[in-house]
């Protein structure tokens, strides 16, 4: 349990960043969450956790760079009565305090270790009656439209939570389950087993679904990448080949031609069986549609707002292309397939993470007493991965 009723955090505050003038995040003291079941009988669910370590995501440097997530945030604050929202949403942390229900109905107790789904789900909507929880109609999210864990404790629902086997999983590891369970989605949402594959956008989870095509059994991996260090990362991930993908600024949206002569050339002229667009650009989802053969399948996991244009639509039809949409992951079948993943030592995607995404902690680890947003802001720009330590 927290000693005071204060702790520090990561923190935007809309009162004193007005979102259109300002980057960053502070890091402020607020008030520290505490099981009371006596004063709030929603406390006898819920699980207090002490962070050990966090990752930083595509999300949290959306909100940094006020890039993404605003009317949500607002929209939550709104609701709540306050301006201040503690940001973060991949925790690997402790139980220091559980609620009488959460260690009855989830055997949850002080000590064990755990990571958490970020989307907590309603339970009765439609979608989470059917199984679709994932795709929860009144869900929230950590970080997001509620506190997150980029702060000294944190509390959460026990059903969000997932046991993590600390003798398997380090913990710098561990911190990005949530982010790589993305990966392990778009992944698995058709067969990769014997399929060549193109995952256009190596960022952070275009790296985890190299590693992960890898292990599903694609036969042949070709990345689309046009920065050079996620190029060379992807090789070392597992892809046969990297091309870098041109672009066209009089029309933004369009697709490469060449980059798909270049693919149709490594496929005996055939295409690629799917293709990931893992970057939500304009040009990035054309290009994955071209790459792909005839009756290939598109995974759309990249995601960027406001409309967008798809070049030769009636090749989709014409062609039976598929495009499948992967949003998080479903909960909790991507965490088992994740937790045996990770794991599992062949391959060893776990060690393949910390040494090339993470660098072997080498400019990608922080600790949260000495946080300093300037070179924090360097790092988030310069590595695919972040990941935030936390004084035990």
């Amino acid at each position: 349990m927290a000693e005071t009723n204060r702790m520090w955090a990561l923190t935007y505050d809309r009162k004193r960043d007005p979102w259109e003038s300002s980057v960053g995040l502070r890091r402020t003291e607020v008030e520290a969450p505490r099981i009371d079941e006596g004063a709030d009988f929603h406390d006898r669910s819920q699980v207090l956790i002490k962070p050990i370590m966090t990752g930083f995501c595509g999300s949290d440097r959306g909100i940094w760079f006020r890039k993404a997530f605003r009317d949500m945030i607002f929209g939550s604050l709104d609701k709540e009565g306050r301006d201040v929202r503690v940001i973060g949403h991949e925790l690997f942390g402790r139980v220091v305090d559980v609620g009488v229900q959460a260690r009855r109905e989830h055997g949850l107790e002080v000590g064990d270790f755990v990571s958490t789904e970020s989307h907590i789900v309603c339970g009765t909507c439609y979608q989470c009656r059917v199984g679709d929880t994932h795709v929860c109609a009144d869900d929230k999210i950590i970080g997001i439209s509620q506190d997150g864990c980029f702060s000294e404790y944190v509390k959460l629902p026990a059903r969000a939570l997932w046991r993590t086997n600390v003798d398997k999983i380090r913990p710098e590891v561990a911190a990005v389950q949530e982010p790589f369970g993305n990966a392990v989605h778009a992944c698995t949402k058709v067969n990769l087993r014997g399929k060549r594959v193109a995952i256009c956008g190596c960022g952070t989870i275009g790296l985890f679904a190299v590693a992960i095509a890898r292990a599903m059994g694609a036969r042949f991996i070709i990345g689309v990448e046009p920065m050079d260090n996620h190029a060379e990362m992807a090789k070392r991930l597992g892809a046969d080949v990297v091309l870098k993908p041109a672009s066209n600024p009089a029309s933004p949206h369009a697709s490469d031609p060449e980059l798909a002569q270049q693919i149709r050339k490594l496929t005996d002229g055939v295409g690629v069986d799917v293709a990931l667009e893992m970057s939500g650009m304009n040009n990035s989802v054309n290009n994955a549609i071209h790459a792909v053969r005839r009756g290939g399948d598109v995974i759309l996991f990249g995601l960027k707002a406001g409309d967008a244009v798809i070049e030769s639509f009636d090749r989709l039809i014409v062609d039976g292309v598929s495009l499948h949409s992967v949003i998080g992951r479903r909960i909790f079948e991507t965490w088992h397939i994740t937790k045996n993943l990770l794991e599992a030592r062949d391959p060893n995607i776990h060690d393949l993470i910390y040494e090339v995404i993470l660098n072997r902690g080498q400019g990608t680890l922080f600790d949260f007493d000495a946080y300093d947003a300037a070179s924090f802001e360097q790092a988030i720009s310069t590595y695919p991965k972040v990941v935030l330590r936390y004084r035990a």
